[in-house]
């Protein structure tokens, strides 16, 4: 390049010593040639020759030359470059699901694999820690088998590991921080820790860009339900938490009481479709006029007292009610938790002056809260932007930790092989 650029200055110098030999029109000649893809072919014709001596004529080539090899060369460096896609291999055991992902720069899911155990816990009406812990054992190698081949990687193809090390279930947890650190000191790459709550409002974010800040996140799981004041992927900032039942544990709780099937959230919801929300009216515990803490145990109890009389001194009227009677306990139910955490969302909303609210976890899969939560987003003054995770990445997965990998990855916010499980974290 650079001995083309001293041949295009010294053709420059000469052809202005010999203004008969215009350099304008041998640049415009050279243009002409680039246009037409005749990167090789700079001879003069036959009549230039005659007009010109042979000095000339070959002062002549050089511009030529010089100026379409050059502009050659500049379109090829100009072109975009092909950077290369980071992947991130992510890892999730904080509860029942024994998931792997692997997702390129943040949110191209090259694949995800998600290994239930509904059925294993399901006769329990809840989780089992240890029988949750064993089946990681066994699925944790096979999940993340099938997540490289569905992906179409190796190790070699692999930038780094995620894994949600908090908060959880300890003994479940272990299995898949266990996992990434052997397969970071194996394959020689970075180990990343994640949280697994911060994780769920990664899948809200996964066809955005562009977000509009700040913003005010709901993470609504079976375990947990918080509230954040979102600025970027790295720095959530906790408003406020749940100070005994999360929402999706009240779920499990009311279903059992009205012996629904497990887990609780989609078949109380499927049961409320048929019931009247206003049938019941089932107390909403605000905790204060300016609080962002949530409490679900108050309602639940209430159910429970419904059905169970007060202080559980009655019969269990459950078995004796119909369908209908079923469905308005459902839908009341599910109506006064979803109006505690709209009405949460909206006062940190108006906190923070947010112009976006994210939703995440597994209960924002319920249609009601989305529906709710978007009517308010229409009707605010100005109106917000409402993102929610999509369906099947709400419940805990495996994209959500490796598209929150990749942030820290860029960061360079590392783990070492001292990472431990912990079962706190918000």
């Amino acid at each position: 390049m650079i001995a083309l650029l001293k041949c295009f200055y010294k053709s420059y110098q000469i052809n202005k010593i010999h203004p008969k030999n215009s350099f304008s029109r041998k640049v415009i000649f050279g243009l002409n040639k680039f246009k037409k893809g005749n990167f090789l072919n700079f001879g003069v014709s036959p009549r230039s020759v005659q007009r010109h001596n042979k000095k000339h004529t070959f002062r002549g080539y050089t511009a030529y030359a010089a100026i379409s090899l050059l502009l050659a060369l500049l379109s090829l460096t100009s072109a975009p470059m092909q950077t290369k896609a980071i992947n991130i291999l992510g890892i999730e055991t904080s509860c029942d699901e024994t998931a792997a992902a692997v997702v390129a720069d943040g949110r191209i899911v090259k694949s995800s694999i998600v290994a239930s155990q509904t059925k294993l816990h399901e006769k329990y009406g809840g989780i089992v820690p240890e029988i949750a812990s064993r089946a990681h054992i066994e699925k944790i190698y096979p999940v993340i088998t099938e997540a490289m081949e569905q992906a179409g990687v190796n190790k070699d193809n692999i930038d780094a590991i995620a894994v949600a090390n908090q908060p959880g279930l300890t003994i479940a947890l272990i299995v898949g921080v266990t996992a990434a650190k052997t397969l970071s000191l194996a394959w020689d790459k970075p180990l990343i820790a994640i949280n697994h709550l911060h994780a769920h409002l990664q899948s809200a974010m996964l066809a955005k860009e562009n977000l509009k800040l700040p913003a005010v996140a709901l993470v609504v799981s079976g375990g947990h339900t918080c509230l954040y004041d979102y600025h970027s992927p790295l720095e959530p900032k906790l408003l406020g938490s749940t100070i005994d039942d999360a929402a999706g544990e009240a779920f499990d709780k009311v279903a059992n009481i009205l012996k629904l099937s497990y887990p609780g959230g989609p078949s109380i919801e499927k049961a409320a479709k048929n019931g009247n929300p206003n049938a019941i009216k089932f107390p909403r515990s605000m905790l204060g006029r300016d609080s962002l803490d949530f409490s679900f145990s108050g309602i639940k109890t209430a159910v429970l007292y419904y059905c169970r009389g007060q202080d559980m001194k009655g019969e269990d009227k459950v078995d004796s009610m119909n369908e209908q009677e079923i469905a308005d306990i459902a839908a009341s139910f599910q109506a006064a938790v979803v109006d505690v955490l709209v009405k949460k969302t909206q006062r940190a909303t108006k906190n923070i002056g947010a112009k976006t609210i994210l939703l995440g976890g597994g209960v924002a899969a319920n249609s009601a809260l989305r529906d709710t939560l978007q009517k308010m987003c229409d009707n605010a003054v100005p109106p917000k932007k409402l993102l929610v995770a999509p369906k099947q990445y709400c419940t805990d997965n495996a994209v959500m930790v490796a598209s929150l990998g990749y942030h820290k990855f860029k960061a360079k916010l590392f783990a070492d092989l001292t990472l431990e499980p912990k079962a706190t974290g918000l």
